[in-house]
């Protein structure tokens, strides 16, 4: 039976987990929308670094995104699970028909 790659092998990553009871931003009004994005600062203040919105426009509004507890994401974004144990600096897209895209951002460790 073959293992299937987790996307810190495929990306030669060590993975990062986040910290159990850590908080990643979420954007609640963009839920349901087409792709779904993330990015990863380095995790701070009782945050994992994880920004996560949906759709095609990051919003600069101070209220765009929403604490949430590691723990709730598979209640609202199932999907990205498997990208959460990428280190600061990566981000991903996605968009449910097999797109799939995963990089290293330097700025990501500077902001």
């Amino acid at each position: 039976m073959l293992k299937e790659q987790t996307v810190c092998e495929w990306k030669n990553v060590a993975p990062q987990k986040p910290e159990s009871g850590s908080k990643l931003g979420i954007a609640l009004s963009t839920l349901g929308q087409l792709p779904i994005n993330g990015l990863r600062h380095k995790p701070e203040n009782g945050t994992n670094g994880w920004y996560i919105w949906c759709g095609t426009e990051q919003s600069e509004a101070d209220d765009f995104f929403s604490p949430l507890h590691i723990e709730h994401i598979g209640s609202y974004l199932p999907e990205v699970a498997g990208y959460l144990d990428l280190p600061a600096g990566y981000r991903f897209q996605i968009d449910g028909n097999n797109f799939e895209d995963v990089w290293f951002d330097p700025e990501l460790l500077d902001a």
